[in-house]
Parts: C-alpha cells; sequence; structure tokens
C-alpha cells in the first residue's frame, strides 16, 4: 500500500519502558510495518529514565514483540523497522532535559525525513501529562514551522469533573482540540467498530432498536486479573474513574445513539455526545438504589487461591477502592424512555468478557402456545476476547410435543482459521498518523461523563463501604444481584 508523504512523522513515546509500549505500542509498530501501513520517512523516538542504549532498547522491543504480536516475529519485517527506533533517556520531569530533547528530535527528523511532523504520546501517570505538554511547547513545539503536532493522552482524563477541566485547559492551549486525541482502546476493536453497521446495516434489527420493543439492555465488561504491578494506579483511579467513566459509557453511547447524519467523524461524535447528554442525573442520595461497588477478597480461580485487593502490592491494607461496579441507568429521550441500561465491570470476576446483551421483550399469549413459557429474543455483540454476534429466537422442538426451545444464530468472527483481528491500538496508531479522530474521545464527551460520574462520587463520600464483599472468582458482590432482581430481571451470563 503507498501511502502519502503526509504521513511522514515522528512517533514520541514518553514511558517508553513502560508495560504499555512493550505489550501494546511497539507491537503494534510492529504489525503495522508488517501491513505495510507505516509511511516510510517514519521514526520512533522512545523516551524513558533507564540508562540503556538504543542498541539494548531494540533487544527489548524485540523479546516484547515476538512475545506479544500477532504475527509473531519476522525478522524481514523487523530488519524494516528496528533501525528506525531510538532511545532517548531523560527525566521527563526536568525542564532543562527538553533543549536537548528538542535539538535531538531535529536530528530525527532530517534523518527520516519526517517534515517535523511528530506525535507525543503519553503513556505514562495522568498527574504527569501537564508538566511534560508544558514544557514540549515551551521547547520542542515551532509554531512557524508548516508541519503538525499532535498528543495522545490514555485515560483516565482527570479524576473528577473539574480536573478534567483544568487539564483539558492546559492541553488544548498547546496542540488545540483537533490535535489532541483522548484514546479509549475499547473504540479501536473491531466489534465495537461494527455495532454502527450491525444497528443501521440490517433491516431486522434498527426498526425495533427502541422501548416499543427492547425490554432492557446489559453491557458487562468482566477480567479473571487482579492488579499485577497496577495496584498503584488503581488505588488512585478504581473502577468507576478506570472503567465506567470511560470505556462503559462509550459502549453506551454507541449502542444507544441516534443514527448520524452521515459517517464524517463530527455527525458520529455529535449523536455519542447527545446520548451523554440525556443520561438520568444520579443524585447523592439515590446513588445507594442505583449503584453497587464491590471490592474482592481472597478466592478461588481455576483451583488456585489468589489474594484478595488489599494484599496486593502497593495496595493499602486498609482499602476503600472499588474493583467492581455495577450500575442502572436510564436515558431520558423519546427512544429509550423506560428502558434500564445495566452496566457491570470488575476485576478477578469469575470469566474474561465484554459484552452488550439487548434482551427484547416477551411475547404473550403465543396462539396456542400460551401454556408454555417462551424466552424473550436476545442479541449479543460480542466484543472480547470472542467477537461476534449471537441471536437467539425460538423455534419448535423437532418431536410431537409443542415444545418451543430457544435457539441461536452465532457468528464468531476470529474464530475461524486464519481470522486474526487487528489489534485495537493499531487501528488507533494508524488513525492518530492519518489525523482521523473518529475513534478518539472528544472533549465534550469526556466533559459529560465526569457530569454524570461525579454525582456517583459524591454520594460515596457519603457512605463508607463494608469491603472486601466479594470472593474473587465469583461473579461480584450480591447486592449486584439485587440491583435487577427488584426490577425481576437478572444478569445474565452467557
Amino acid at each position: 500500500m503507498n501511502l502519502n508523504s503526509d504521513l511522514s512523522c515522528s512517533m514520541v513515546i514518553f514511558g517508553a519502558t513502560g508495560d504499555l509500549a512493550h505489550r501494546k505500542l511497539l507491537p503494534a509498530i510492529y504489525n503495522l510495518q508488517s501491513e505495510e501501513l507505516l509511511p516510510e520517512n517514519f521514526a520512533v523516538v522512545a523516551i524513558g529514565r533507564r540508562d540503556k542504549t538504543k542498541e539494548d532498547y531494540r533487544k527489548e522491543i524485540y523479546d516484547s514483540i515476538k512475545q506479544f504480536s500477532r504475527f509473531g516475529m519476522d525478522n524481514e519485517v523487523w530488519n524494516r523497522i528496528k533501525n528506525r527506533i531510538y532511545y532517548r533517556r531523560m527525566d521527563f520531569l526536568q525542564t532543562e532535559d527538553y533543549q536537548g530533547l528538542n535539538e535531538y528530535l531535529n536530528e530525527i527528523d532530517k534523518k527520516h525525513k519526517t517534515k517535523g511532523n511528530r506525535i507525543y504520546y503519553m503513556a505514562v501517570a495522568p498527574e504527569y501529562f501537564e508538566g511534560i505538554v508544558e514544557n514540549l511547547n515551551n521547547f520542542c513545539i515551532d509554531r512557524k514551522a508548516h508541519s503538525w503536532n499532535r498528543v495522545v493522552i490514555e485515560k483516565p482524563f482527570g479524576k473528577n469533573l473539574s480536573s478534567a477541566i483544568y487539564l483539558n485547559n492546559k492541553i488544548v492551549e498547546v496542540f488545540k482540540e483537533e490535535n489532541t486525541y483522548r484514546i479509549d482502546h475499547y473504540l479501536g476493536k473491531e466489534m465495537l467498530q461494527n455495532i454502527m453497521v450491525i444497528r443501521f446495516a440490517n433491516m431486522l434489527f434498527e426498526p425495533l432498536w427502541n422501548n416499543k420493543y427492547i425490554d432492557h439492555i446489559q453491557i458487562s465488561s468482566s477480567e479473571t486479573v487482579g492488579m499485577k504491578n497496577r495496584g498503584g494506579y488503581y488505588e488512585r483511579s478504581g473502577a468507576m474513574r478506570d472503567m465506567v467513566q470511560s470505556h462503559m459509557l462509550q459502549l453506551l453511547s454507541l449502542i444507544a445513539m441516534e443514527p448520524p447524519n452521515d459517517l464524517e467523524t463530527k455527525s458520529i461524535r455529535d449523536e455519542k455526545v447527545k446520548v451523554l447528554k440525556a443520561l438520568k442525573e444520579i443524585k447523592p442520595e439515590a446513588v445507594s438504589e442505583n449503584v453497587v461497588r464491590g471490592q474482592y477478597g481472597p478466592g478461588g480461580l481455576a483451583d488456585k487461591r489468589v489474594l484478595g485487593y488489599r494484599e496486593e502490592s502497593n495496595v493499602s491494607p486498609h482499602s476503600n477502592t472499588e474493583t467492581f461496579v455495577a450500575l442502572k441507568v436510564n436515558i431520558e429521550n423519546l427512544r429509550w424512555s423506560g428502558v434500564p441500561f445495566y452496566i457491570r465491570t470488575g476485576k478477578r470476576m469469575e470469566k474474561k468478557s465484554t459484552e452488550i446483551i439487548i434482551q427484547f421483550k416477551s411475547m404473550e399469549n403465543i396462539l396456542y402456545f400460551k401454556e408454555k413459557k417462551v424466552l424473550p429474543n436476545m442479541l449479543v455483540i460480542r466484543i472480547q476476547p470472542t467477537e461476534g454476534v449471537f441471536l437467539q429466537f425460538n423455534a419448535k422442538e423437532p418431536g410431537n410435543h409443542k415444545n418451543i426451545i430457544p435457539v441461536q444464530m452465532d457468528f464468531c468472527q476470529n474464530c475461524e482459521v486464519g481470522i486474526d483481528s487487528p489489534e485495537a491500538y493499531e487501528k488507533l496508531l494508524f488513525d492518530a498518523l492519518r489525523g482521523d479522530t473518529t475513534l478518539f474521545t472528544r472533549w465534550d464527551e469526556v466533559e459529560s461523563s465526569w457530569k454524570f460520574i461525579d454525582h456517583i462520587l459524591r454520594g460515596w463520600n457519603d457512605n463508607k463501604p463494608v469491603f472486601p464483599n466479594y470472593e474473587a472468582g465469583s461473579w461480584g458482590p450480591k447486592e449486584s444481584d439485587m440491583l435487577l432482581q427488584r426490577d425481576n430481571r437478572n444478569w445474565i451470563n452467557l
């Protein structure tokens, strides 16, 4: 594939010795090279505080790619990319180091003919964003040059609404909104991108996508892993900030949005924002009725006992940080009035999966099957680890009895031999190169989601939780089940 030379750029990764760079970013860059999607004039400048040479770093990246790339290691591909990967040791907290960084980047620009175009990737803790951006503005961004500068920022974007507003103001002063890429890797997942096609390209679904036919919607994202080495980060975020404010509300907005006028970036984002603004506020006094939080204790996973959250590394033994959240959400608009959305996410759960379940309303007085129990139709969009669509409907059981049984049509996108969907970071990094912001989060999306979440956080401040309240390897605290049972519904664990 021949790419326009305007894609030429240097990608500068702050925090390049961390897990994100090793597990996701550099393997994604290698995979893009494997598919010939990188421009010829491209370079990676890895910034880290550890003392190592570029040869040391390349060897480490080689090992990481062997382990984490979906393509595996092809030495011919590696030889085409390795000499475009550089390592520079610097303390990104020290202002005096940035003048030297700018001189180094200018050398890379000349060597690889990247025209001064740069993507600055913040693979660091959120508290460092402001300082790095300020120093880049003072030393590394030439406003007079005919080049572009973009910044990619990992979540969480702030820790509440006020901090998010402050951070956003600092960043857009330097990069402006159109050059600020707030990354949510869920939006790069193949099946998430497929949601609009499933909805809007099928007459089977779109006419039924409303409160007349849908009983409720469940959005679940569960993980079997615990903290690993992320205890310090999780203590500052918790499941609400880490997952609900970003990933889960993004899933909800895609499922609930109105058809956009076209497939332009602005049109799609405008419709997502409308959903977030239509979320019914959960007032602090109503939080206990609509939101459940949990923290895992010791338990069993695959016949192996694991530690509770408070026993994990870098976690306070008295921590009140939530590792599980379930909530009932309502959207106050014509399409969704009266349809509850149930959201659930947690660590150390029984199964790893991310699924959206659309439960249709039950049929009543079905001909001569009145005495038979007929299950409602159900559409399941599977996002990870299985990617696909699952449709459950009713049919007559073979035989002489008039039994109705649920049957399934199941499309698995990544089950067939030879099908290996691109990793989310591949898609998102490629879009950042091309200047396509469709799958990145716009500021008013972030602002609207924080406005909704802030009310819940204030409600939690007034009540001390009783933790731990669910065993590792389970489906979460019993209060989560009660949240749905009060509405005569149950979580659907497929």
